[in-house]
């Protein structure tokens, strides 16, 4: 059985996300969530650092899925105004002034793909955000018709994926991810 937590756990996130060396510089999916200038300036551990700090905040940075007790699955979500670069996007529209929280990446181990690990990593990023007290949540997923996306942009999910746990299409965005235009979805709640 796949059970989401919230990523409170520092070694989840590390097992998803964190460089085979400490001193690499790799996203932690601190891209999304940091304004340029602060991203580009936390290097190697840093970067580590600062999402340990971020799991010891109240509110999580995002969910983790584990199956059989093995982290296997991560998903950012978080208020969409804890997110700088969404936030302050030109390129994705804010439809409205609601308080909305955001569901930015996602990911699932090698060996775990094609387990419904995704789907549930969705669901227990609203029900967080439900549980959190959000009214609505949004993502920006590619608009692939169905065609197969590239793995290494495959992290901002598709539009069949959020279209099946409830979401609809709520505004087109000037926003690409791998050739492939994103639109904006959303879930009341």
């Amino acid at each position: 059985m796949i059970e989401v937590t919230p990523a409170h756990d520092f070694d989840g996130i590390a097992t998803m996300l964190g460089p085979k060396k400490p001193e690499s510089s790799v996203c932690w999916c601190l891209s999304w969530r940091l304004g340029s200038k602060e991203n580009r300036a936390l290097v190697g551990a840093a970067r580590a650092e600062k999402v340990r700090d971020l799991t010891r905040r109240t509110i999580a940075p995002g969910v983790l899925a584990h199956l059989d007790g093995e982290v296997v699955g991560w998903g950012g979500v978080a208020p969409r105004s804890d997110l700088y670069p969404i936030e302050h996007s030109r390129k994705i529209p804010h439809i409205d002034d609601l308080p909305v929280w955001s569901v930015w990446c996602l990911r699932v181990r090698p060996g775990h793909r094609g387990q419904g690990i995704t789907a549930a990593l969705i669901d227990g990023a609203v029900d967080y955000a439900r549980a959190s007290g959000a009214p609505a949540v949004e993502s920006c997923p590619v608009d692939n018709a169905g065609k197969k996306v590239d793995q290494t942009m495959a992290f901002v999910g598709t539009r069949g994926m959020f279209e099946r746990a409830g979401f609809s299409k709520a505004a087109d965005t000037e926003s690409v991810s791998g050739g492939i235009p994103r639109i904006l979805m959303r879930l009341g709640l």
